[in-house]
């Protein structure tokens, strides 16, 4: 969980200009509805509940029975509490002008409320009464959600209904997040699915679209798998500063704490400061570290690598190499050359052939993918820099359209700023969705 609040605060760029475009979509064309409100006050307990007054106010008074032509001998109040007092049988003769009977009804009402011309329509004052009943309701008063919340007070929230003008809306909108538009069309068509016409609020798309890029993610969620083959070469490969050297000591960092024997090659021979950057890593982590002369053959240093890690009996040989455009054939043809030094040791080796990317590149890592895989066989990802970036979807279109496994993620320098890929985390960090 501690990585993921770090992946959150650090994706921040990619989910805010997520969050400010599904806002300005919502509103757009978007109703404010009500939630929390007290609608529900109407649905109060029936008035048989209610049939306990006993301040007598129901009954009419000696004065009042003269203001009464009237005759009502069944008054509604009377019938609804017969056990009470206060339907004596002298109760009857209220239709007499005498006022003899006044004295034999006093008694039995404690204090006779000032003459209310309305008494009779007694069904009407049965609302106020209900406010002032000392009956245990005072948890109607508050709607359903507003109980849920623990609060009565009205809200508002913007919702718009899903239609195509805002699906289209979304998909630009995951283009610019360097989704691509395969990926993005695919991403609105799943979420459009059974959900047509249906009312949304921004963060309940936040919400559906969070679960929709999971589903394209969790199939490409692996680790790096490891093999019994001693020692298992690891190459790994990038354009330069994708951030291959520090990725390489994170790992064997991090293979080392596991409890296996690393040896790291520094295969950058033309860049002296990626082979002290390795060198750093290695005496933090307890690893050796091969370098060779500067300008010297990778693929021959490469070679002598895996001799050594072989007559140590060590489990991970982690190679480096130098940082290549891939529109440089020169340079792409010296990377297929240390492959095939290598299969000369080992005909299966490299067992793992990691990619690492820089998530600021964005659609540009597509085309990086195409060309490495042609050359090195790439069986891996590594995503780095995703915070300092707003492209992070395009992460979301290399699982869509090479389906290669996503072995780790990096936000940032520190060893524990690489961790293996969960897709639910990525997911929720790149929208901000609420986990």
């Amino acid at each position: 969980m501690a990585f993921f609040s770090k992946l959150k605060e650090r994706l921040f760029k990619s989910s805010s200009k997520l969050e400010e475009g599904l806002d300005a979509i919502v509103e757009d064309g978007g109703v404010e509805e009500a939630i929390g409100s007290e609608e529900p006050v109407v649905d109060a307990p029936e008035p048989e509940t209610l049939a306990e007054p006993e301040t007598g106010e129901d009954l009419p008074s000696a004065d009042a029975a003269e203001d009464v032509e009237t005759p009502a001998p069944p008054s509604p109040p009377v019938e609804e509490a017969p056990a009470t007092p206060n339907v004596p049988a002298p109760a009857e003769p209220v239709a007499m002008p005498d006022k003899p009977t006044a004295p034999e009804v006093e008694p039995d009402i404690p204090e006779a409320a000032p003459p209310e011309p309305d008494l009779p329509e007694a069904p009407e004052p049965v609302a106020p009464l209900l406010d002032e009943a000392p009956a245990p309701a005072p948890a109607p008063k508050a709607g359903l959600l507003g109980r849920m919340l623990g609060r009565g007070d009205a809200q508002t929230v913007v919702r718009r209904a899903l239609d195509d003008e805002m699906l289209e809306q979304i998909e630009e909108l995951l283009i610019t997040s360097d989704m691509g538009v395969d990926t993005a069309m695919r991403v609105t068509a799943n979420m459009a699915e059974g959900r047509f016409g249906r009312s949304f609020s921004t963060a309940e798309l936040k919400a559906l679209m969070a679960e929709e890029v999971a589903r394209i993610m969790e199939p490409v969620a692996r680790p790096m798998p490891l093999f019994p083959k001693r020692p298992q070469v690891v190459l790994v490969v990038g354009v330069n500063g994708s951030g291959k050297t520090t990725t390489i000591g994170k790992l064997a960092s991090q293979f080392r704490a596991a409890g296996k024997s690393v040896v790291i090659a520094a295969g950058d021979t033309f860049r002296a400061a990626a082979v002290e950057q390795l060198q750093v890593w290695g005496a933090r982590a307890g690893v050796p570290v091969m370098t060779a002369p500067e300008g010297s053959d990778p693929a021959s240093l490469a070679f002598d690598a895996m001799t050594r890690a072989e007559e140590e009996g060590a489990d991970l040989l982690m190679i480096d190499t130098a940082g290549r455009l891939q529109n440089r054939q020169d340079l792409m043809e010296e990377l297929a050359k240390i492959v095939r030094v290598i299969r000369k040791k080992d005909e299966s080796a490299p067992h793992n052939t990691l990619l690492v990317l820089d998530a600021t590149t964005g659609q540009n890592a597509l085309s990086q993918v195409e060309v490495f895989r042609q050359v090195a066989d790439v069986s891996g990802l590594v995503m780095t820099k995703l915070d300092g970036t707003a492209k992070g979807g395009v992460l979301v279109a290399l699982a869509d359209k090479f389906g290669l496994p996503i072995h780790a993620i990096g936000v940032g320098e520190q060893i524990d700023d690489l961790q293996p890929f969960d897709p639910s985390e990525f997911a929720q960090a790149l929208t901000g969705a609420d986990g």
